[in-house]
């Protein structure tokens, strides 16, 4: 699968990322920072072409958008597991800024939320199904091939959405193109509007499982 150049990415143009907006685009440029997205161009079955995009993670909070690809998992199971848990964790975040750091309470509390951050982050990556193009599907964990534990975001990039989407609606991947919009992020790693290639710590391990069995 080729990737566009950045000519023909900006001749697709950003306003067809941003056609169907639910908050204003000034929002990537305050506090929180920016965002990558991406464009794909896919083949469908009668041999037309289409353009399908996607978010890293969350927009405005949302896992969900109509018109964009949706994440590699069911959203009402992800949220029955995590709202409860990320409301105690958070809780314990408070109550560990008001407690006197490194004494005995302090280091128990720290355990204690960082044992249920890795837990809950374990169920949340079993909820993760990867599909590739000779019809194979397999949880995340089988799938991500480094050692040291899966990092938090794996399989939420824009690449990994497309690609999960394609193959589920029958299309051919042809080319991709990801850019990023917004302020730019604390390490000065993403700047505004330029395109990057998927990262090398959450979608290699994955991309080689999802890209098997596209014809080049």
């Amino acid at each position: 699968m080729d990737s566009f150049t950045a000519e023909n990415a900006i001749r697709l143009d950003h306003q067809k990322v941003f056609s169907n907006d639910i908050f204003p685009l000034s929002t990537l440029f305050g506090p929180t920072g920016g965002k990558m997205f991406a464009i794909m161009e896919c083949i469908r079955t009668d041999s037309t072409t289409l353009f399908i995009k996607a978010f890293s993670g969350q927009l405005n909070g949302r896992w969900l958008i109509d018109g964009w690809a949706p994440p590699l998992f069911d959203v009402d199971r992800f949220n029955s597991i995590s709202y409860r848990v990320e409301k105690n964790i958070k809780d314990l975040g408070r109550r560990l800024a008001q407690t006197t750091p490194h004494s005995k309470q302090w280091l128990h509390i720290k355990k204690t939320r960082r044992s249920m951050s890795r837990q809950l982050m374990t169920k949340i990556h079993g909820l993760y199904k990867l599909t590739n193009f000779k019809g194979e599907t397999l949880p995340l964990h089988e799938v991500y091939g480094k050692s040291g534990g899966i990092p938090a975001g794996t399989g939420d990039c824009c690449a990994p959405k497309l690609l999960n989407y394609a193959v589920k609606n029958n299309l051919t991947p042809r080319g991709i193109a990801e850019f990023y919009w917004g302020r730019e992020n604390a390490s000065a790693t993403r700047q505004h509007t330029e395109f990057y290639p998927p990262c090398s710590e959450k979608c290699k391990p994955i991309l080689g499982f999802m890209l098997c069995g596209l014809e080049k």
